[in-house]
């Protein structure tokens, strides 16, 4: 049942912000500056009302500020040539997994074990005072897994380095959520889950989903619905994002929007993170009952993998765990000159078209793009000519010819 509420909440935004607070936002997004933005904010939290629609909204802006403060902190302790935790680990691979749990349930041990990472293993507990990454190998393609310090109770609050954990967190593309067998692992679950609620982040798909993407100035705006609006119409929504100043950015939107979910995306804080639930220690005297209990609690809503860090049961499964819930697919490229395709896959995502292929290669491709032609299984005769629009599959291969 905790499981249920914590992955259905979604709506959190009040609408109709003043229109001076909402003009203050705007200069918060185009500031770039750690120290500009944090006084932004502190003016923007000035101009919106207090009452208890806007309660969820100010308590974000105050998260966003405390991580400001740190990483301004930690800038000054660099300069004075005192050393902190690194936090930002820049992005590798087809996809960066950060595996969050409490303290010893055996993330050291779990990176280790399926990656070239070298990390201390200790039973003292918060060893891990920074994230660590290495990459994991699957078929043909590589993921690359952080090892997040430890969550506890009141992270989301700013708890230790909660706050820089989550953030990591967030700006990853999928998650480990990371329990121990041998001690209650719904409890473990529901506290990880619980911090990560507060700061907005969602394991499991969201009613609906708004991506924006801020481009340069004078790019214009253009708003992509893939699902439904709800409760508005489409000029709503252009006037809604002209009102916090977005002119410039592609906005899409999937599933059942509201104008809620729209103005909460334009303070990028609901956000949806495939996961999985990595259950350590299976090997353990009382893990099966635990293991039991765990998959009660989670029915079905988040895949649950068993493993052994010491004995390595298990710890086959997680590749391909990751490449279907992060959705993926693979498209091998090749030249019109030469007979076989690239070794080496183009990682996109599912429902991914020729034209995001082509975008990917290089953006020649996609403005001076003429026809493809596809080699799959699927096809009732291959290659087949096919256009920008063709939806593609894990396996095919692409040929693009431009004009």
């Amino acid at each position: 049942m905790l499981l249920g509420i914590i992955l259905g909440r979604v709506r959190f935004m009040p609408a109709n912000l003043p229109a001076e607070a909402k003009r203050k936002w705007a200069e918060v997004s185009a500031a770039r500056n750690p120290v500009e933005r944090l006084r932004l904010m502190e003016e923007f939290l000035s101009l919106v009302p207090k009452h208890k629609g806007t309660a969820k909204l100010c308590a974000q802006v105050k998260k966003q500020m405390a991580v400001l403060r740190r990483e301004i902190e930690e800038k000054k302790h660099k300069k004075a040539g005192r050393s902190g935790p690194k936090f930002f680990i820049e992005k590798e691979g087809a996809a960066q997994v950060v595996i969050l749990g409490l303290t010893n349930v055996g993330k050291s041990s779990f990176l280790v074990a399926l990656t070239n990472a070298k990390v201390e293993i200790s039973p003292a507990p918060y060893t891990t005072r920074e994230p660590v990454p290495g990459m994991l190998n699957y078929e043909d393609i590589q993921f690359q897994l952080v090892e997040a310090p430890a969550l506890m109770d009141g992270a989301a609050e700013g708890k230790a380095w909660g706050l820089q954990t989550l953030a990591l967190a967030r700006n990853a593309d999928g998650l480990i959520l990371m329990v121990d067998l041998t001690q209650n692992p719904v409890e473990q679950l529901s506290t990880i889950l619980g911090e990560l609620e507060k700061t907005r982040i969602l394991v499991s798909k969201p009613r609906a989903r708004v991506e924006i993407e801020r481009k340069y100035m004078g790019a214009g705006l253009r708003i992509i619905v893939f699902g439904k609006l709800l409760d508005c119409a489409f000029k709503d929504v252009e006037e809604l994002l002209k009102s916090y100043k977005v002119t410039d950015a592609v906005v899409k939107i999937y599933g059942e929007a509201t104008l809620d979910d729209v103005e909460d995306a334009i303070f990028e804080s609901t956000t949806y993170k495939p996961a999985i639930v990595v259950a350590n220690k299976s090997d353990a005297e009382n893990a099966e009952a635990n293991l039991k209990l765990l998959e009660g609690f989670v029915d079905g809503q988040l895949p649950v993998i068993a493993v052994s860090c010491k004995t390595g049961q298990g710890l086959e499964k997680i590749g391909a765990a990751l490449f279907q819930t992060l959705d993926l697919i693979r498209v091998y490229t090749k030249e019109p000159s030469e007979r076989k395709p690239s070794p080496k896959p183009f990682v996109l995502k599912r429902g991914s078209t020729v034209h995001d292929l082509a975008r990917n290669i290089h953006s020649d491709f996609s403005e001076n793009f003429a026809y493809a032609k596809v080699w799959a299984k699927r096809l009732v005769f291959s290659p087949q000519k096919v256009g920008a629009t063709f939806v593609l599959e894990d396996g095919d291969v692409v040929e693009i010819h431009t004009k």
